[in-house]
């Protein structure tokens, strides 16, 4: 299985390896050996596209020399060409959309393995087995597709409307993970803070009540979730994470631009006013909090004016990190026939210069840490230095240190140094308990 794009794919992935497994299928060492070749695709930039091809033609490659070999392709993008998937690459022998993960389970254990489709949402991944690739985190899918009109995304017509799950279903999959070693949870969805808002008005509860009974499941020490949008970043979900233990000291919050007119037509339903007056409240509840965001160069029609916002706007914030892309038109949205397109080398040149601003502003963020000492999940071994260990911080900040532990310890670190990307430092001689 090959996974590209977002966290909801990764966690997706997951479930389709736990719904695998529970048919007697194990993972292949190298896709040369398998019988089935799944590919769980990402539609929201072009890039992904293109590497996603080029796996796929790879596979093409080995079902030619092994004929009887299944290729599958799920996610985003096979739902976004669904009337031409099997024409354009005939090799591939099931296909099916994000609500329709099980339906791989059917083609599977059918009679005839024949060419199929399945692009109707129908159920939810989360209700589905899930081998998970850490003990110790998990994924929990609070929701799935959107109601946002971005000019922009594809989102809404590759993953549809919102829907909710149901809260007491949510909860009762929280208290299995944590019996099963879960300590840290991720809540997903596309808007999930938006939340419950589509649920019965029996079962209706907000997201930060939602963050409130998660909270006090035993077991679980951290939360986070992603992505909130900011029209709906109110003052009970920053509230809460002021009051919740669990919950962690980080929000992503995306801003796109730094421009009310270039927000205006992405259709992102907010001014930059309001943006940083959403920051400011964060600020103003959480001053420690660990700021992220996602920004998009060079939308059609940024003029130099408009970049020049977007940067004093970061300048301003001063993010721990930033998600930074170019502007890549995508196929059945709207701002792809927006006439003034930014020329390539103008958004390259921009991206240069929003880049240098974000990494120089998030070093100063991060000389806050230095000194401290910091709560640290272990996640593995330092990629950069095997003989030291990594984990994160509550601030959701990488830490290289020397130490000792095992993945899905808690254990105290001491900063000693910062740079815009990671932590160093070294493991306190009274670590936490284990997780």
């Amino acid at each position: 299985m090959t996974t590209f794009g977002c966290q909801m794919n990764e966690h997706d992935s997951e479930r389709m390896k736990g719904m695998l497994e529970s048919l007697g299928y194990v993972p292949a060492e190298r896709r040369a050996e398998a019988d089935l070749i799944l590919f769980n695709t990402c539609s929201i930039r072009e890039r992904a596209d293109d590497r996603f091809i080029a796996h796929l033609q790879e596979a093409a490659a080995l079902k030619r020399r092994a004929p009887d070999t299944v290729i599958g392709v799920g996610g985003c993008w096979a739902q976004s060409v669904k009337h031409e998937v099997f024409e354009r690459f005939p090799y591939v022998d099931v296909a099916f959309g994000p609500g329709q993960v099980h339906k791989l389970a059917e083609f599977l254990t059918s009679e005839s393995l024949s060419a199929q489709g399945f692009f109707e949402f129908e159920s939810f991944t989360g209700d589905l087995p899930a081998r998970r690739a850490r003990r110790h985190q998990g994924w929990l899918q609070v929701s799935v597709g959107c109601n946002c009109v971005c000019s922009y995304c594809i989102v809404p017509s590759t993953r549809g409307r919102e829907v909710s799950r149901d809260p007491d279903t949510l909860i009762a999959e929280i208290r299995r993970q944590a019996a099963d070693g879960v300590s840290e949870v991720t809540l997903l969805g596309q808007n999930v803070n938006s939340y419950g808002r589509d649920l019965p008005a029996d079962r209706r509860v907000s997201f930060s009540e939602l963050l409130r009974r998660i909270d006090a499941v035993e077991g679980i020490r951290r939360i986070r979730y992603t992505s909130p949008h900011p029209k709906d970043m109110r003052e009970d979900v920053i509230r809460a994470h002021a009051e919740l233990p669990a919950l962690c000291e980080h929000i992503h919050l995306p801003l796109q631009s730094g421009s009310s007119a270039v927000l205006k037509r992405m259709r992102r339903t907010y001014t930059r006013e309001r943006y940083l007056d959403r920051v400011a409240l964060i600020r103003e509840q959480l001053p420690d909090c660990g700021l992220t965001t996602d920004i998009i160069v060079g939308f059609p029609g940024e003029t130099e004016a408009d970049f020049e916002q977007t940067l004093t706007l970061v300048d301003e914030v001063g993010y721990d990190g930033a998600f930074t892309f170019l502007y890549s038109p995508r196929r059945d949205t709207e701002a792809a026939a927006l006439e003034d397109q930014v020329p390539h080398e103008v958004k390259v040149e921009r991206l240069e210069r929003l880049v240098g601003l974000v990494q120089r502003r998030a070093s100063d963020r991060a000389q806050r840490f230095v000194g401290r000492s910091l709560e640290v999940l272990i996640e593995g071994p330092s990629r950069t230095d095997p003989a030291r260990l990594r984990g994160r911080t509550r601030h959701n900040k990488v830490v290289n240190f020397d130490g000792l532990g095992e993945p899905g310890d808690y254990v105290q670190v001491e900063i000693s140094g910062a740079t815009s990307q990671t932590l160093t430092g070294a493991m306190s001689l009274v670590a936490a308990a284990a997780g």
